[in-house]
């Protein structure tokens, strides 16, 4: 049900169900309800939202707009700190968020948004702190032994759910791969008007969405969509040996393509649209049977090869696995 759906938002030639039926049961999916806003610009890019019932429609619609009205406040909220970093002269990349939704889905309020990702150098982090507090994040969240963010909140008028900001030094585990972020840093350039504000060079987001999705084991259908969006927007841009010769040096390349061969796996119109010459032979579980109660032996093994066995050498594997067993303190 969810492949006919996502392979017609992006292969123009396939024509969506008729059946009003196919549309309910789409309606009582929460995957599907988590990437309404997504399907709506989607849909409305490709001139099908004409071949949808009106109650489909109208159901998109009001997802959509509701995204747009949160995120409105999420961009207003961004953009505060991106001029008081740039007041400040401290380096930042916004990471994910509404410019994403803007830059790659084509508007605001085509993807929903819950926090605010920025990369800041690791000797800028107290001094970043300091910003984000200046502005009212003060609420400091819990940190995660080994991780490379920390985060801040504060409430939001008429809510329960806190606004929060992570203020994120790296990508990635320094135990788990050879990462270097300053690549990163050096390949990207100016943000619109401003000077320190930076953005990511379009590798790099793709690499970074596709980090994401792994280390989240793709457990949403809207990690699959962050990167067929990418993978659609760049197209014959978007160097594939370049990619994995870089995840060679950070040693991620199991990481990449694991997640990339899953995708593909799962969406196979995608080698239409951009053939990924490094999949692997073996066959991941299917996102449809992720959240069900069969193949249990198989969704067991998927997650145990995923936790343990996503590291590019033996020491990054050991090291997870003590990781496991003997947690940091928090």
């Amino acid at each position: 049900m969810l492949n006919q759906l996502v392979s017609a938002l992006y292969i123009n030639e396939i024509e969506l169900p008729s059946d009003e039926v196919y549309y309910e049961q789409l309606l009582r999916n929460q995957e599907v309800v988590s990437i309404t806003p997504q399907v709506y610009q989607l849909l409305k890019d490709q001139g099908k939202l004409d071949q949808v019932p009106d109650f489909f429609h109208q159901s998109l619609k009001e997802q959509y707009f509701q995204t747009m009205q949160l995120n409105l406040f999420v961009k207003h909220e961004t953009t505060q700190l991106l001029n008081a970093f740039e007041e400040r002269g401290t380096e930042v990349i916004p990471l994910k968020g509404v410019g994403f939704a803007e830059a790659y889905f084509g508007s605001l309020g085509a993807r929903k948004t819950s926090d605010i990702d920025l990369l800041v150098k690791e000797c800028d982090i107290e001094a970043a702190v300091e910003l984000v507090k200046q502005l009212g994040f003060i609420v400091e969240e819990e940190n995660i032994p080994g991780h490379f963010h920390c985060s801040y909140s504060k409430k939001l008028p008429g809510s329960d759910i806190p606004l929060v900001v992570e203020l994120h030094w790296d990508l990635l585990k320094e135990s788990t791969a050879r990462f270097n972020i300053e690549d990163f840093w050096q390949a990207a350039k100016p943000s619109g008007q401003y000077s320190v504000v930076k953005e990511l060079a379009n590798l790099h987001v793709f690499y970074m969405i596709i980090l994401h999705g792994w280390r989240h084991n793709l457990d949403s259908l809207k990690y699959h969509l962050d990167i067929i969006q990418l993978i659609q927007f760049f197209k014959d841009d978007l160097d594939f040996d370049l990619l994995i010769t870089m995840a060679e040096k950070h040693q991620t390349k199991k990481r990449i393509i694991r997640t990339l061969s899953s995708v593909y796996q799962e969406f196979p119109f995608l080698d239409d649209i951009k053939p990924f010459p490094y999949k692997s032979a073996k066959q991941y579980l299917e996102f449809r049977d992720k959240k069900s109660g069969s193949s249990f032996y198989k969704k067991y093994t998927d997650y145990i090869n995923y936790q343990y066995f996503s590291y590019d050498t033996p020491s990054h594997t050991l090291k997870e696995i003590l990781a496991t067993i003997l947690p940091a303190k928090k």
